[in-house]
């Protein structure tokens, strides 16, 4: 008899045979016996977007079959019975695509339309109640509406996308609180030539504190799902992965341009501890992402150490040089680098419960 692998049991959960709860346990049993690093395809955290060009297809075809209901029903005139038959469309199709079929593109992509459906039909229903210039409050209801939506469709589908799609609403209810404290922030140095300062704490502080606690609790609703699938074998990581990459940005961003604002070799230096603090994170919760919204400020940390900030073409491009090594180093060592870290941790609550590391040496 041949082996059994890991994908015959992933086959055995899209087939309804044994639910997703049924194979992390087999998948947990057989990887301590053996080793779960030994036995890993990759030394990656696992990521899919679709599984076959079929999916690319179903997914054009999908495409173009809303585009021509979106062309119908711009002939309605009505926005509001765009917006429902858009979502009661979009949910049709989830029972077959994403139930039955269980592909992951094609309901990537009906988890959007029906974001935007919802969050088309809030906006128009407070807009036609309100009869009034569209204002913090209505956009926070939108917002409101939009997470709520999200929620009851994750539980309905479990598509892990949604997720990221509630996380986005979930980042414009915080946009809408900080634009309600202080109306001022919304327009602050963002949208009058200096981007940066919308995430700089002295400059814009109710908007900067207000994104970083947004960062938080996506950072903590990564770790919840991430903590219930340490082997990373079904969709509690993939939702997981998608918080995650909402939550690093918003904490990253945050913290180094704050710090990077400030003046002198002291903000730079902050910079560096706190971009080596998040990359001690990303490595111990075994997620790049964090590290890799750092990117930017790594460059332009190294770039200042050069002293490039003359322009002087060969500084940038020892910059680049040592960016770009340094990067592939870590991605290239990642599991062995992590696993030095782990072992040199103390024992600390969840550090049995976090992705395995004993066997990545």
């Amino acid at each position: 008899m041949a082996d059994f692998s890991i994908d015959d049991i992933r086959a055995g959960v899209a087939a309804g045979v044994i639910d997703e709860r049924q194979a992390a346990s087999m998948i947990a049993i057989a990887n301590q016996r053996l080793g779960y690093r030994q036995n890993m395809g990759a030394e990656d955290e696992p990521f899919e977007l679709f599984k076959g060009f079929s999916e690319i297809f179903v997914t054009v075809g999908l495409g173009i079959l809303y585009g021509g209901f979106m062309a119908v029903a711009m002939l309605v005139g009505n926005p509001l019975i765009v917006m429902v038959l858009s979502a009661a469309i979009t949910v049709a199709l989830a029972y077959y695509f994403t139930l039955k079929r269980r592909m992951i593109l094609p309901s990537i992509a009906l988890a959007i339309v029906f974001a935007g459906s919802v969050g088309g039909l809030a906006v128009f229903s407070i807009l036609d109640v309100e009869a009034e210039a569209p204002n913090g409050y209505h956009f926070l209801a939108t917002a409101i509406i939009g997470a709520i939506a999200m929620l009851g469709y994750f539980w309905k589908f479990r598509v892990p996308f949604a997720m990221f799609l509630f996380g986005l609403f979930g980042a414009g209810i915080a946009f809408s609180i900080a634009g309600i404290i202080a109306p001022e922030s919304i327009f602050a140095s963002a949208f009058i030539g200096n981007a940066d300062g919308v995430f700089d704490i002295s400059r814009n502080p109710t908007m900067a504190y207000t994104m970083l606690i947004f960062g938080i609790f996506a950072f903590l609703g990564g770790m919840s799902f991430d903590l219930r699938d340490p082997y990373r074998i079904s969709r509690l990581s993939a939702c997981g992965f998608w918080l995650h990459i909402l939550a690093a940005p918003a904490i990253v961003n945050v913290v180094a341009l704050s710090l990077l604002n400030l003046d002198g070799t002291m903000g730079y230096g902050l910079a560096a501890a706190a971009l080596v603090v998040i990359a001690l994170v990303a490595l111990v919760i075994d997620r790049r992402s964090f590290l890799t919204a750092g990117i930017t400020y790594i460059g332009i940390i190294l770039a200042w150490a050069l002293d490039s900030g003359s322009g002087d073409d060969w500084s940038i491009a020892v910059t680049l040089l040592v960016m770009g090594a340094f990067i592939t180093a870590l991605g290239t060592w990642w599991v062995q680098l992590r696993a030095v870290i782990m072992r040199a941790l103390p024992n600390f609550p969840l550090k049995n419960i976090l992705p395995p590391y004993q066997e990545a040496a």
